[in-house]
């Protein structure tokens, strides 16, 4: 079906538009601040996606509309919205103040994060730039959350999310690969994957996901 991707995001909006029938989520959901994240976030993640498209990766024609806005499905454009909204109301669930306590145990995670800026340079430089390109968004994960002080990666909290992530991605881009919507250009990464999964994948989800968390309650808490 060529509208599936499109369908795809659909169902991925089922589960916050139902959230907001729960009075509880629906008083913290912020929903104009999340969708002006999300649209923030998208802007590098689009352009990265507008430049390797055709080489890193392409979109399969059987399961996309042919319209394309700079290249890319609408699926994909809806995908950087529907999706990371979805998971920041994952995120505002998991309100226990204990998950939110800060662990001295995690105070070098961001140290050993920058170290896969120069990894990543020199990895993309090899010819596997997929690859590359996300251990570079790994360390400016770090980078960030240093920079705007928001402490997310000494967070007992931000670690259980990630792992709800990893289930998502589990799912959904299992998904998309598995059909396949997506289909990848071997070249361009290591060639190891979970299931039908890329394992650069997980890090391209989990960096796009902590970018929205991390600017998300820089804002909130500025409000």
């Amino acid at each position: 079906m060529k509208f599936e991707y499109l369908l795809f995001n659909l169902i991925v909006t089922v589960g916050p538009v139902v959230s907001q029938f729960n009075r509880h989520i629906k008083q913290i959901s912020q929903w104009r601040l999340k969708l002006l994240i999300n649209g923030i976030v998208m802007i590098p993640y689009i352009i990265w996606d507008v430049l390797v498209t055709g080489s890193h990766w392409h979109f399969n024609e059987a399961y996309t509309l042919d319209f394309r806005l700079f290249g890319l499905p609408i699926g994909e454009w809806l995908f950087f919205i529907t999706v990371p909204f979805g998971c920041l109301l994952v995120w505002e669930t998991l309100l226990d103040a204990k998950l939110s306590t800060r662990l001295r145990a995690l105070r070098y995670v961001r140290t050993i994060l920058y170290v896969a800026v120069p990894i990543g340079i020199w990895v993309f430089s090899t010819g596997k730039q997929y690859t590359g390109l996300v251990l570079c968004c790994i360390g400016l994960i770090g980078l960030t959350d240093t920079l705007l002080r928001t402490e997310l990666l000494l967070r007992l909290k931000t670690y259980i999310y990630l792992g709800i992530v990893a289930g998502l991605i589990l799912i959904f881009n299992g998904y998309l690969t598995a059909r396949p919507v997506v289909l990848y250009g071997e070249a361009y990464q290591m060639g190891y994957r979970i299931l039908t999964i890329p394992v650069e994948d997980f890090g391209y989800g989990f960096t796009l996901m902590l970018f929205n968390v991390i600017l998300y309650e820089k804002l909130r808490t500025a409000q």
